[in-house]
């Protein structure tokens, strides 16, 4: 098969994405559950390790080298460079889980074209999982039996859906709490697995909605391509197709109209 130079070079910039994870995670697992980890507060009262700030800059670092014209996005450094082409790089996403010695944590890299991801890797190294897709390519997960293909549920009704709502405060505070009870009393499961690992746990077919508000470009953007390559559908709370809304809506895609119409 003959294969054109749009994806090859997407193959490529995927191919760049997961290295990028492996510099990344050299640098968070060995710092996961430290005595000695040093943790400060950002002006927006949310937590910061040493350890984030090393892994973002590992990961600015290669791209410095490899990708010397692109953006790039990043939770701890801001954006600098291009924005047609922009790594979004969210290096210790669940940073409150990291600082507890909760394994729920992952890097999160995206490469974004014109504003729309296109490349995501997922690494969530204290688990032993990764996840990745590019658009056209599928979504993959890593296993001992080699990279195993991604498919969201077919679940067809909301009554037999599980949901994951990530916290009960981004809700009240978007002024969504009535949305989150009709949530809750319309499908079979509720719960709270919190941060990326809900999307991927989506695109592997385990659960079947994630919303969330309050969330950055980085805290999303390497979850599109791998939901969307899945099969699903990932939105913003209001049906928009975008991540700059600072909500997000993802879902096994059968469901998606369904659960907008619920939260609206």
């Amino acid at each position: 098969m003959t294969v054109s130079p749009a994806f090859a070079d997407l193959r490529g910039d995927l191919e760049l994405a997961l290295r990028l994870a492996d510099a990344a995670d050299a640098q968070s697992l060995p710092r996961f559950d430290a005595p000695d980890l040093e943790i400060s507060t950002k002006a927006d009262h949310s937590h910061v390790t040493d350890a984030d700030l090393a892994t973002e800059r590992a990961i600015r670092d290669l791209l410095s080298r490899e990708r010397p014209d692109d953006g790039i996005l990043g939770e701890e450094f801001g954006t600098a460079g291009d924005t047609r082409r922009q790594w979004i790089i969210d290096p210790i996403d669940g940073t409150a889980h990291f600082l507890r010695g909760i394994p729920l944590w992952g890097t999160m890299i995206a490469l974004a074209i014109d504003g729309a991801p296109q490349v995501g890797v997922v690494s969530m190294p204290a688990l032993g999982r990764r996840w990745w897709a590019a658009a056209n390519e599928g979504a993959w997960t890593a296993t001992e039996a080699g990279a195993r293909r991604l498919a969201t549920s077919t679940v067809s009704s909301l009554a037999d859906a599980t949901v994951s709502f990530q916290s009960i405060t981004q809700w009240a505070d978007a002024g969504r709490l009535p949305a989150l009870m009709r949530l809750a009393e319309s499908t079979w499961r509720d719960r709270a697995y919190g941060d990326v690992f809900s999307y991927m746990l989506l695109a592997e077919g385990r659960i079947e909605m994630v919303a969330e508000f309050d969330v950055k470009e980085y805290d999303i953007a390497a979850a599109v391509p791998i939901v969307r390559e899945a099969g699903g559908r990932m939105t913003s709370v209001d049906g928009r197709e975008t991540i700059t809304d600072r909500s997000a809506l993802a879902t096994n895609g059968v469901l998606h109209d369904a659960f907008l119409q619920l939260l609206a």
